[in-house]
């Protein structure tokens, strides 16, 4: 059998073998890479997430698919993710339209509700809620977190779309924001979800303590600010043209851009639906891993769609010469980092009831395999 090794493409998965890290904090302070920082890449003083196996190991083709085929809890024959994922798509699409309702000034409203309601797959809030009713909770516990998570995200789209930052024209198929409104009110859009979304938690929160959802409120904050989705964009952004950029590196970016939101819709999810620390992270870590993983994904898929196909614009971190995971290593090894980083999140599932996981199960999965 042809053998694949591992380490000498993916050194970077060095985040997930760190020490224990408090209950309270999204991302670590310290990263064995930060170029915010321009820390050193020792190990030994970061504080970060429990030790888990590293993917750094020389294995064969045949040895990945048993192991795969004896770690991965099996799916539930009885589920059926593609009526779960409209059946939840739908709860939240009627929840975010009741919550950003049209009303003056109309303008504004009408800028956040044309991105907020264009669509998209809801992967976000739906990781919130499985993982709500995964550790006990109902979903209607973590349905305004859910939702204040997905307003972020359609912030972080609106922005990032800016000329000033993509220069975007293609968002969800449709002209992106500042296309329709103009860049005035889609930055103010943008500005204008990001602080309805702590309002909502805040305010529309129910049959949880006040002390979860302060807990929530902290966890959410932290993974956009400058030790989240903010680090992620600025470190991207000064990446553009560098032809030194390594694996590290790249890690850095994809863990604070994608990874960060993702994993807080998760740990949401898991605080305010009642979870036990020691279930939060647990799930903090299953997080991580198909946070990075989508964008691994999205990277693979920016380079092989075409924009028809992905409902944006294809072929933009190559034109805009951004540092990708198929630019560093390939597409082939591409695709194998990521079927490792989706059986290793499928791993940090077992223990937990199989019929509650099975969506989590399947979202990994839909992770993986999306086509868009």
């Amino acid at each position: 059998m042809a053998s694949v090794n591992l380490c000498s493409w993916v050194q970077s998965y060095s985040i997930f073998n760190q020490a224990s890290r408090s209950k309270y904090s999204l991302l670590p302070r310290s990263l064995p890479f930060n170029p915010l920082m321009n820390l050193s890449s020792s190990t030994s003083k970061i504080r970060g997430f429990a030790s888990i196996p590293s993917i750094c190991s020389v294995i064969t083709k045949g040895d990945a698919v048993k192991e795969e085929e004896e770690q991965q809890q099996p799916q539930n024959p009885s589920f059926d993710f593609k009526t779960y994922m409209v059946q939840k798509a739908t709860m939240i699409n009627q929840a975010l339209d009741s919550a950003v309702s049209l009303r003056e000034p109309v303008k504004i409203h009408e800028a956040m509700r044309y991105s907020l309601l264009a669509g998209g797959k809801r992967v976000r809030p739906v990781l919130c809620l499985a993982a709500c009713e995964l550790v006990g909770g109902q979903e209607s516990m973590a349905m305004p977190a859910a939702c204040a998570v997905e307003m972020i995200h359609t912030m972080s789209l609106i922005h990032d779309d800016l000329p000033c930052m993509d220069n975007d024209d293609l968002r969800r198929g449709k002209p992106t924001n500042h296309k329709v409104f103009g860049e005035d009110i889609a930055v103010l859009a943008g500005d204008a979800l990001l602080a309805f979304a702590f309002e909502h938690v805040a305010v529309s929160t129910v049959g949880v303590t006040p002390g979860r959802i302060v807990r929530a409120i902290g966890e959410l904050a932290k993974s956009i600010g400058a030790e989240g989705l903010v680090a992620g964009q600025v470190v991207d952004i000064n990446s553009e043209g560098l032809t030194d950029v390594g694996l590290d590196h790249l890690e850095f970016i994809h863990v604070h851009k994608t990874a960060a939101l993702l994993e807080a819709a998760v740990v949401l999810g898991a605080i305010l639906g009642g979870g036990c620390d020691e279930d939060v992270e647990r799930l903090r870590k299953f997080a991580r891993y198909i946070g990075l993983l989508f964008q691994v994904v999205d990277d693979i898929l920016d380079v092989t769609k075409s924009s028809k196909e992905l409902g944006k614009t294809a072929g933009k971190d190559l034109l805009a010469d951004k540092v990708t995971y198929p630019k560093l290593i390939g597409i082939e090894k591409s695709k194998e980092f990521a079927e490792k980083l989706r059986s290793d999140s499928l791993e940090l599932l077992q223990g937990f009831d199989s019929e509650k996981a099975a969506p989590l199960i399947a979202l990994a999965n839909y992770i993986a395999y999306r086509q868009n």
